[in-house]
């Protein structure tokens, strides 16, 4: 499981169904599991999201690692897309805080 800090202002984008709209779109289907949402595409079998409060959002993934490179790629670009859409930092700026943590 990660934790990653949502960016001051940018919960706005995510609160209500925003979130589960956000994941449907980029990975087609979503089922909501009480406050978690479930999703897969790709290498992912299964990627779980929830949110706490406005600051932290939580992530659990299971990977295939049984799959082609073409597919291994496609679900990073994807995954790391859905992150900076939902967190509102880069793949750099996720990296530089949890650095510092």
């Amino acid at each position: 499981m990660n934790e990653y800090d949502i960016k001051r202002g940018h919960f706005e984008k995510i609160e209500g169904d925003k979130l589960e709209t956000m994941m449907r779109d980029l990975f087609g289907t979503v089922n909501r599991d009480g406050e978690k949402l479930k999703s897969s595409f790709g290498a992912m079998e299964c990627l779980t999201v929830w949110l706490d409060g406005k600051k932290s959002l939580f992530v659990e993934t299971k990977m295939n690692t049984d799959v082609d490179d073409k597919t291994a790629s496609e679900t990073i670009r994807l995954y790391n897309q859905f992150l900076e859409k939902s967190t509102g930092f880069t793949a750099k700026e996720r990296r530089k805080r949890a650095a510092k943590d």
